[in-house]
């Protein structure tokens, strides 16, 4: 059997999935961006009877790359495998990618459906809804936005979706490839049991995940197009003015291929967060908002350091200041405008660089040398009422905090099967 998509979130569960149903499923590795004629495929496919395309994307980060990665190479691998002795080709689409698509996400995988149904291979192009599980982008948004204090909605929140649990998925997908029959160019939407509201089913999560009592903030469809278009600017969003098209249209379909393919009703939303599993992921959800906060909170505190620094607090108040911390007086500008120079750029990579932990150590070994210097030269400071030297100590743990979580070894995801 031939997956692609293997290190992407449904991918790497069908591929698990597989394995445990009896599958061989070897490891595949094609730059998606580079596979747009069938002879990229062709090696690949030798021997192999069953062909699953679970790669894709749903925002660029590269302009093109929604052509060439859900469209282009797809086509070129479902025509190697009509040229080979495939019996199946399983293509993972998307729910609204239809005649009445407009997002190019949704346009770019009805291109690859028309493509496969073209050709004389047997095949399904399997369209999920929102799908729900460990690993999933739009999973942990929905996860994050659930656990909120005010939980925001486009307008009303009244979009409907119907999700659906990535094991149900799977298991779907899995049976379809065993019973490798019926394949007739067909699609099959593969939804949750029911409809709900937006509004609905993150009152439902944040309920599986014992919160408490969710609190929502109805925002006018102007600013939440606005607000879109601004997350559009940020690459590693799923957020962005088609996401918000997207859900305005409805993400919902007849229950019948997924009860059929399952042999019974595919979970509840309700269901999808197990007990045992509720305070790992309400503590994962909240993070997903409160480190941020806390690095915004950090950024702020530099850059008014040295605001403050160089233009609101008395020159000649810091020169004494630095002179008493045993600064000579010739380096007294020197030492100011540096140290303001310092913190400005500590805040301004704090908000920019991806990867931190360098920068934090670098925080925490500049805390402590001033903390540690104010504390000799300035002994003063150590019985001031308002604690200044104190209050570092909360900011050393929080910045350590920070650099505990940033692993180094976490490496940026690329697009490849």
């Amino acid at each position: 059997m031939f997956l692609t998509g293997q290190t992407g979130f449904i991918g790497s569960h069908l591929r698990e999935g597989l394995l445990r149903a009896g599958h061989d499923v070897p490891a595949a590795h094609v730059d998606l961006r580079k596979a747009g004629s069938p002879e990229a495929w062709l090696p690949h496919l030798s021997g192999i009877d069953v062909v699953i395309n679970a790669a894709g994307i749903f925002r660029e980060t590269h302009a093109g790359d929604l052509v060439r990665i859900n469209e282009a190479a797809p086509c070129a691998l479902f025509r190697a495998a009509a040229e080979s002795s495939v019996r199946l080709v399983i293509q993972f689409s998307a729910l609204g990618a239809d005649e009445k698509a407009t997002s190019r996400f949704h346009l770019s995988k009805r291109a690859a459906d028309d493509c496969l149904r073209a050709l004389p291979v047997p095949s399904i192009s399997v369209q999920p809804s929102l799908v729900f599980g460990p690993g999933g982008a739009s999973a942990r948004l929905m996860d994050m936005l659930s656990s909120l204090p005010l939980i925001p909605l486009p307008g009303r929140g009244e979009q409907l979706i119907q999700p659906i649990h990535i094991d149900d998925l799977v298991e779907s997908v899995v049976r379809l490839v065993e019973a490798g029959k019926g394949a007739s160019g067909r699609k099959m939407a593969l939804v949750g049991p029911r409809a709900v509201s937006l509004r609905q089913y993150l009152e439902t999560l944040r309920q599986s995940m014992g919160i408490g009592s969710a609190r929502f903030l109805p925002l006018p469809m102007p600013v939440m197009r606005l607000m879109a278009r601004v997350a559009g600017w940020v690459p590693s969003t799923p957020v962005d003015p088609e996401a918000l098209d997207m859900l305005e249209r409805g993400n919902t379909a007849d229950l019948v291929d997924t009860a059929a393919a399952l042999g019974r009703a595919p979970r509840d939303p309700i269901l999808f967060v197990p007990p045992e599993l509720a305070g790992s992921l309400s503590a994962q959800a909240r993070l997903a908002w409160l480190l941020p906060l806390l690095r915004g909170a950090i950024a702020v505190m530099w850059i008014w350091a040295a605001v403050v620094s160089l233009w609101v607090h008395p020159v000649e108040d810091s020169h004494a200041m630095l002179s008493a911390a045993g600064v000579p007086s010739a380096l007294l500008p020197f030492a100011l405008y540096s140290a303001a120079a310092l913190d400005l750029a500590l805040g301004v990579l704090t908000l920019a660089l991806r990867r931190r932990r360098q920068l934090w150590l670098a925080q925490v070994a500049l805390v402590l040398f001033y903390t540690i210097v104010i504390a000799f030269r300035l002994p003063e400071q150590l019985s001031h009422p308002f604690g200044p030297i104190v209050k570092n100590l909360p900011i050393l743990v929080a910045l350590w905090i920070l650099a505990e979580l940033d692993s180094p070894k976490t490496k940026p995801r690329t697009w490849n099967t």
